[in-house]
């Protein structure tokens, strides 16, 4: 019998994000395809082909990174990215008091990052 070493499978490198448990679970299910951030100093260098580790509790995914788009605000955002898939389940006028609800105006005032998303299997 031979002995054979096999090298571990290395989950690429990623940034952690947090997310509320219901746009957790649209990411995790593959309809959510736009992530919404704000413009913080550590999200301005975000790149195509960078992956995200999503969390919720101890629940995990991982996404990696097909675009990143900025915007001036939430709502030049929507329009352009088109509601459905931030929150296939919420109309616009809805998201647009959710987002606001968690980032207030000095955080819009940063500038808005839409992320287009991809399931990593």
């Amino acid at each position: 019998m031979t002995s054979r070493t096999v090298a571990p499978t290395l989950a690429p490198r990623a940034r952690h994000m947090n997310l509320y448990r219901r746009y957790f679970d649209l990411v995790a299910s593959g309809r959510k395809k736009i992530e919404v951030r704000v413009q913080y100093a550590n999200l301005r260098n975000l790149a195509v082909g960078q992956h995200i580790r999503f969390a919720c509790g101890r629940d995990e995914c991982l996404v990696e990174v097909k675009r990143v788009t900025r915007y001036t605000d939430f709502e030049e955002m929507l329009d352009a990215e088109g509601p459905a898939n931030i929150n296939p389940d919420s109309p616009r006028e809805e998201q647009l008091a959710n987002i606001r609800r968690i980032y207030g105006p000095e955080k819009e005032a940063l500038g808005v990052l839409a992320i287009e998303i991809e399931k990593v299997p």
